[in-house]
């Protein structure tokens, strides 16, 4: 049976849809608070008395952190539960940005980056909740929604961080400002109806006839806990042990958060290494490999936009600007685009991936021999469309192959790789524009053609497993 036909044995309760509305509010307002700060980094750390070479390396420390991180608090995430690994992120973060807001010097500019580097992870561990709360048909098109109401924030905090610095002691005002957002959040999830979101689809038919129930991997499962009563993934068949044993675990006397708590810390730390593990171990390198270089393809699209069009075209600043914001409000409206283009697909999203790349590669193409101001502007139209279309194409392959009950580890190291690329797009875009402004573009464009290359060679292999998969299913019933 189906995705869709399972999600229609169900009613989504009203606890749970009252949890992903809340989670797209906390989105909007953690990129809008962050999107304040992050123009004015490198002004006040210069302010501070930082030469250009001391203020990269501070620069640099954030997306160190974060590469290390990301991995690391996600899969905590699918140990100690959404809620309790969430509430920490968030405050760990409203600390360290009220720290920057206290920075007069540079030693309290990079102890105030540290708590903000290590724990800003809200936005991924958001991922993973919607992924807990929903069916894989369902997942593209909240994700979208999440990814839309992000960006919208992305697009409006500058404006505010903007209008605050203009006033004395702006930067400062600024970032505690984020920080009384972050708290805001954690307040927002704190009071979340997390009693409520236990998920059993299918559950009356699957009683009376349980070799006709629902053989989707999610059919049944909790989102207390980031953790799922299903064994069909390998991820958690290792975990677990059985769906029964995991189902018994959460539904005894304590309720999850009260687990939680009570886990010792060398038992969560023996639970991260192994989910980390498992990941590092799993036949899923390909889709981490695609999303490498389409990242560091993406990037160095927009690494030198600004500069590019000024030598090729001779455009102010204030005339890119403005293109720029085009490109990022339509990249925000298309995460509303992904729920019903993955329909048009049949959820095929290994095509619409495929697809998805192909498009961007031609865009950027397109972008890099642009004889005009005219093409620039019709490539970014597509190019913001696209690229919104890609990266939810991948997360959901990688929570599709890995299994959802380990979405947080797999989120996270999904992070992780995005962040090598934020390392080396810069160094490439600096080589690449040793010989031409159309360089790192033109780079880009290599790396996307080896991204559709690895896609057109492993999608079969997926395929066939998928077949296998479908006929053990068929077999066991």
């Amino acid at each position: 049976m189906n995705n869709q036909k399972c999600s229609t044995l169900f009613q989504r309760p009203r606890g749970q849809t009252t949890i992903i509305q809340c989670i797209y509010v906390v989105g909007f307002m953690d990129l809008f608070g962050v999107s304040m700060i992050i123009p004015l980094l490198s002004h006040h750390v210069k302010a501070l008395g930082a030469s250009p070479t001391v203020a990269g390396i501070v620069g640099a420390t954030y997306g160190i952190l974060q590469l290390f991180s990301s991995t690391i608090v996600g899969s905590w995430s699918d140990v100690v539960g959404r809620r309790y690994s969430l509430l920490t992120c968030l405050l760990l973060s409203a600390l360290g940005y009220g720290l920057l807001g206290m920075s007069t010097s540079i030693a309290l500019f990079v102890l105030a980056r540290i708590p903000v580097g290590l724990f800003k992870h809200s936005l991924s561990i958001c991922r993973a909740l919607l992924s807990d709360l929903v069916s894989d048909s369902e997942r593209p098109l909240v994700m979208g929604h999440f990814n839309a109401a992000s960006s919208v924030g992305f697009i409006l905090g500058p404006v505010v961080g903007g209008y605050l610095t203009e006033h004395e002691g702006g930067f400062y005002t600024s970032s505690f400002t984020c920080a009384a957002i972050f708290l805001v959040n954690a307040g927002l999830v704190w009071m979340l109806p997390w009693s409520e979101t236990l998920i059993r689809r299918n559950e009356t038919n699957s009683s009376n006839n349980p070799s006709k129930g629902c053989h989707d991997s999610n059919c049944s499962k909790s989102a207390h806990n980031g953790c799922h009563a299903n064994s069909h993934h390998p991820l958690l068949a290792a975990e677990t042990g059985s769906g029964s044993r995991a189902s018994s675990k959460y539904s005894g006397g304590l309720r999850w958060w009260e687990l939680s708590l009570l886990q010792p810390a060398w038992r969560q730390l023996s639970s991260v290494v192994s989910k980390i593990h498992m990941v590092a171990s799993s036949d899923m390198w390909d889709l981490f490999l695609v999303r490498l270089l389409m990242a560091i393809a993406i990037m160095l699209y927009y690494s030198n936009f600004s500069l590019a069009l000024e030598e090729r075209f001779s455009l102010k600043p204030k005339v890119t600007g403005y293109l720029i914001s085009y490109s990022s409000t339509l990249g925000a409206l298309a995460g509303f685009l992904v729920g019903p283009v993955t329909q048009l697909y049949g959820n095929n999203m290994p095509a619409l991936l495929l697809h998805s790349t192909v498009l961007t590669c031609s865009l950027i193409f397109l972008y890099a021999a642009a004889p005009s101001v005219w093409q620039v502007l019709l490539t970014s139209t597509f190019f913001a469309i696209s690229t919104t279309i890609g990266r939810t194409c991948i997360t959901d392959l990688e929570l599709q192959r890995g299994g959802v009950q380990a979405s947080g580890t797999l989120i996270g190291a999904g992070q992780s790789v995005t962040a090598i690329g934020r390392i080396l797009a810069p160094l490439l875009s600096g080589l690449a524009q040793e010989f031409s402004p159309c360089g790192p573009p033109s780079v880009g464009v290599v790396l996307a053609l080896a991204a559709v290359g690895l896609l057109l060679m492993r999608i079969p292999v997926w395929d066939g497993r998928g077949m296998k998969k479908t006929t053990k299913l068929i077999n066991s019933e």
